[in-house]
């Protein structure tokens, strides 16, 4: 077979296994009562009065952060704490395309849940007149960053036979990433530090290239650097794995 039709047939067989288990339906249930309830109460989208969606997507790197590392987190370590990552690799497939498919696989089980929260959408249509192509940013913003989470819960899922390790070692690892371009930790870095400093803090953090796409800007450099976080972290998963498989 070719190398997109062993990914095909492995992509198939991970996302089947989303929803074999009750982690999908966990994950979908929670991501839409979290992203419903922080939009709707938290932010009291109503009596702002006003029908724009900035609110709701500001919320999903938070609700990432909880998310996206529960659902990732036995990628690999479950593989290796059940013996079967060996057996994987015996198979006629190379490990970067088993790596790429359960990468794939993983993120379009996050997008899917990303895509069931229209009824939002719909109902801000309802309200109001909102700006179709902020949305439409930020839904394209969302997705990527959602990439970028599911590759470094991949990442540190890799590195360890432990389930609730690989858990924790991502959640920290996307919290750093997410409050480096956090305004309040920017300011604060901005009190003491050179501007070079806080530019270079604000440059590694999801937020400062998430906003722009919440205001419908759509930037090659936003763009890039989601896609090179994914790449980095596939490759770097991919040393990982191989070092196991050589020690």
């Amino acid at each position: 077979m070719s190398a997109i039709q062993n990914i095909l047939v492995i992509f198939k067989r991970e996302l089947r296994s989303y929803f074999e288990s009750p982690v999908a339906y966990v994950f979908m249930i929670g991501f839409l009562i979290l992203t419903g309830f922080l939009t709707f109460s938290v932010s009291q989208f109503y009596e702002r009065g006003v029908a724009d969606l900035g609110q709701f997507f500001s919320w999903h790197a938070w609700v990432y952060l909880l998310l996206v590392p529960a659902s990732t987190m036995g990628l690999w370590a479950e593989e290796r704490r059940s013996g079967t990552m060996e057996l994987l690799f015996t198979m006629p497939v190379t490990m970067m395309q088993t790596i790429i498919a359960k990468f794939l696989a993983a993120w379009l089980f996050i997008v899917l849940g990303l895509v069931l929260t229209f009824p939002i959408v719909l109902t801000t249509v309802f309200l109001g007149d909102p700006d179709m192509g902020a949305v439409i940013c930020g839904y394209i913003g969302s997705a990527l960053m959602a990439g970028a989470y599911v590759a470094i819960g991949m990442l540190m899922s890799s590195t360890t036979r432990s389930q609730v390790i690989g858990f924790v070692t991502a959640l920290l690892t996307c919290l750093v990433m997410l409050l480096a371009g956090f305004p309040p930790v920017t300011n604060m870095f901005a009190k003491w530090a050179p501007s070079w400093v806080v530019d270079a803090v604000a440059s590694i953090g999801f937020t400062t290239y998430f906003q722009s796409m919440q205001r419908g800007v759509i930037d090659v450099r936003d763009i890039s650097y989601f896609l090179t976080i994914v790449v980095f972290s596939i490759v770097a998963t991919h040393l990982v794995l191989d070092n196991r498989k050589s020690a």
